[in-house]
């Protein structure tokens, strides 16, 4: 399955957009418009850039020693990454556009941008940083 197609998946998993694809491949259209109206640049390339900047490289897991769960930085797998990061672009369009006047293709369209300029206002970075300095303070 292409990247386009899981973020398009990605879009449907909250509670007001479950199952209906046509709806989400619209929004993901019109951000996609967006995206190439402001770069002038080819929009799943600049999903490209934003699911690698958005991507992290490690984070926590639990182990049990004893009885005692202790948390343990690990690797992040190359398909579990892109899976994390467009999960959290997902999540930081749909939150943004939350009682808002925004509409969610301007959020997702928004989103992509700043994670693909590694921007501190976008979500799925802000999100990527934490579990890393998380990650880190672990070892």
């Amino acid at each position: 399955m292409n990247t386009v197609e899981r973020l398009l998946n990605k879009l449907m998993r909250s509670e007001k957009w479950t199952g209906k694809k046509y709806s989400a491949y619209r929004v993901l259209r019109e951000a996609f418009e967006i995206v190439a109206e402001r770069t002038k640049q080819n929009p799943v390339q600049v999903l490209i850039n934003a699911i690698e900047n958005a991507a992290p490289r490690e984070e926590v897991t639990r182990l049990k020693y004893g009885g005692i769960a202790v948390p343990k930085a690990v690797d992040v797998s190359p398909s579990r990454r892109v899976d994390v990061a467009l999960r959290n672009i997902a999540i930081g369009a749909t939150n943004a556009s939350f009682k808002s006047k925004k509409p969610i293709a301007n959020c997702l369209a928004d989103e992509i941008m700043n994670a693909a300029k590694n921007d501190a206002a976008s979500f799925a970075v802000n999100k990527k940083e934490e579990i890393e300095r998380i990650a880190a303070s672990a070892r």
